[in-house]
């Protein structure tokens, strides 16, 4: 059954156009995304859907009666009212019954009140949506109801919002970037909600797991045209990629004919036939389709980054906390070249205050950071940049940098940087006001890039941008020769870009898991099913347990070799480093690469006796 149609619809502002005669439809139990690069109207497009504007030409129609409800990505919520009057701000008949029978359990002594309103609960069958509107609550971090609005974090009233419109129970949910300002715990839980609830959706998201996991058919913007694709984002993948292979084949055709007819063209007398009036008329359509060019860049940089010390960021028994919040304690880690670290955890847990106090704009408790003197720490931070009034886009970034090395020689300067995060020339002289939410995001990961970090700190990157940038910015990084560190949510983005985690599980307890985040959830789940089938047993650690089944002599063994281990992947780091900067003369190759094979022999050797050791530690 169709609920809502989209009819030719186009949208501009003054010369610039947004999209124009696009056309598609929702329909009952479909769950749509909507991918395009920022800038190209995403969010207009669901204004002009929900009513909240119009296009220049066409029409939404809706099929009559149906209740629509739509979560922009900053919520328009009255900030005198309390979360629950918020909630019960809504025309639904069941949440009406629901909130008579709330009031009703709060005046006892009105039996006939109380009498009404549990008929009317039982009439309606209110009783499975008051569990469920509970669990909303509880899994939405929402318990106090008698909480102001204005008193709420950004964070905060994305969630009420999305709780606001769940509790509706909408015909149809139309959703601008959900999972923004959402921690992991919660996006799973929605990922987990929508899959299982009979619910029409269509949403803007960057979040590809989220795609994955929940959407049934993706529709791609690209160039003004829309491409429909009935499946997940894996499907997508995988049929966009047979469609570019398919257009590549198609345009290198159209280069020929080209080519041949352009050679025809030349060698023709000025009076033309009827016939050559046609040929001419489709000369040029070839023509315009062998010149298209797609604004795309995969990023293959050697970057000549400067050098790394052998000394990089070392905290030592650092603790913070404000007030009652414990933030770290007694935390100790020593950063090592080219380590790839990402950072999760729960909104609150202190990720964000974490990485204040690496980059030494917040102070410590008690303990020390102390900053190799290479070390030049570019830092993204959630809160963006300032720009001046009437400033261009190409200005923004040369106050920051003209230009990256690159190996033998080669520099990439700022207008070519700009136009690998998918600024053309022509976009490089607007206005920075002009820019999208998005775009202006992109603009500032640039103006961090251009100064050529060699410890590159990154704050929720991935928030507002689509995901053709993020793709981008992921090959930059996979370029990237330095050391990187990284807050996110992007659960896809962790997994492409980091090795190991730091996880933060509140109360200053941080633990460093060996894997990424689809590793990390993977020992997580297996971890919960051990529990439920052995509900005696303690949860594992993968790390040393101190109450282990070693004896005194192992333990002290197993801690020796740690150290060992640590010790030899330096040397191994040292090893490696030399034979690629050519600081090893020729003569000296031979014993060298010796040495470094008695590493590895010894690495290996001792990791074999480490994981037996583990072994019994679990038993």
């Amino acid at each position: 059954m169709n609920l809502l149609s989209v009819e030719n619809i186009s949208k501009s502002y003054g010369e610039r156009v947004l999209f124009s005669d696009l056309s598609f439809g929702i329909n009952q139990d479909q769950k749509i995304a909507l991918i395009a690069k920022n800038g190209t109207g995403k969010t207009s497009l669901l204004n002009i859907i929900t009513g909240i504007d119009t296009p220049d030409t066409g029409q939404v129609v809706s099929r009559n009666g149906i209740h629509i409800a739509f979560l922009p990505q900053e919520p328009n919520l009255n900030p005198d009212l309390t979360i629950e009057e918020t909630i019960f701000q809504s025309d639904s008949p069941i949440l009406t019954v629901l909130h008579n029978y709330e009031q009703a359990l709060k005046n006892p002594e009105d039996t006939k009140q109380y009498q009404k309103a549990f008929e009317q609960m039982e009439l309606h069958n209110a009783w499975d949506f008051e569990t469920q509107y509970k669990q909303i609550l509880f899994k939405l971090k929402l318990e106090d109801l008698n909480l102001k609005v204005a008193n709420l974090s950004g964070g905060q009233k994305k969630r009420l919002a999305l709780a606001q419109i769940l509790i509706s129970k909408p015909d149809l949910l139309i959703l601008d970037e959900p999972t923004n300002h959402l921690d992991l715990e919660m996006i799973e839980w929605l990922e987990n909600y929508f899959a299982q609830e009979k619910i029409t959706l269509f949403m803007v998201t960057h979040d590809r797991f989220f795609l994955e996991r929940v959407c049934n058919e993706i529709i791609e913007l690209d160039n003004n045209t829309l491409y429909q694709y009935k499946g997940n984002y894996s499907y997508y993948l995988e049929k966009k990629d047979a469609r570019m292979t398919a257009e590549a084949a198609s345009l290198d055709k159209a280069k020929n004919l080209y080519n041949k007819e352009l050679d025809w063209m030349r060698r023709q007398p000025k009076a033309r036939t009827t016939k050559s009036k046609s040929r001419i008329d489709d000369f040029y359509v070839i023509k315009e389709k062998a010149h298209q060019r797609r604004k795309e860049h995969k990023v293959q940089l050697e970057i000549n980054m400067e050098r790394l010390g052998s000394k990089i960021i070392e905290i030592h028994n650092v603790s913070k906390a404000y007030g009652n919040k414990q933030i770290l304690k007694n935390f100790e880690y020593t950063f090592k070249k080219g380590e790839r670290v990402g950072i999760i955890g729960k909104n609150g847990t202190g990720k964000s205050s974490f990485l204040n106090l690496i980059t030494k704009s917040t102070a410590p408790d008690t303990g020390k950071v102390i900053v190799g003197d290479t070390i030049k720490i570019g830092y993204y931070t959630q809160s963006g940049i300032e720009v001046k009034p009437e400033q261009k886009v190409i200005d923004v970034i040369k106050e920051f940098g003209e230009f990256i090395p690159l190996t033998k020689g080669k520099v990439i300067s700022a207008g070519q940087l700009l136009e690998r995060f998918m600024f053309d020339r022509k976009k490089q002289y607007d206005y920075v006001e002009k820019l999208s939410g998005g775009e202006s995001k992109r603009l500032y990961l640039c103006t961090v890039l251009i100064q050529n970090p060699n410890f590159l700190i990154l704050d929720e990157p991935t928030n507002d941008l689509d995901i053709v940038t993020l793709n981008v910015l992921e090959d930059f990084l996979l370029d990237y020769p330095g050391c990187l560190l990284v807050v996110s949510h992007d659960r896809y983005f962790m997994d492409k870009i980091v090795d190991h985690l730091f996880v933060f599980k509140g109360e200053g307890e941080i633990e460093d898991f060996p894997g990424n985040y689809s590793d990390y959830r993977i020992y997580e789940d297996s971890v919960e099913v051990e529990e439920k089938t052995e509900p005696k047993k303690e949860k594992k650690n993968w790390k040393k347990d101190a109450n282990s089944a070693l004896s005194y002599n192992e333990q002290k063994e197993y801690s020796r070799i740690e150290r060992e281990l640590k010790k030899l992947a330096e040397e191994k780091e040292q090893m490696e480093a030399a034979f690629a900067d050519g600081t090893i003369l020729a003569d000296q190759v031979n014993e060298a690469s010796q040495q470094l094979q008695a590493i590895l022999d010894q690495i290996e050797e001792k990791e074999m006796r480490w994981m037996e050791l583990m072994e019994k530690m679990e038993e």
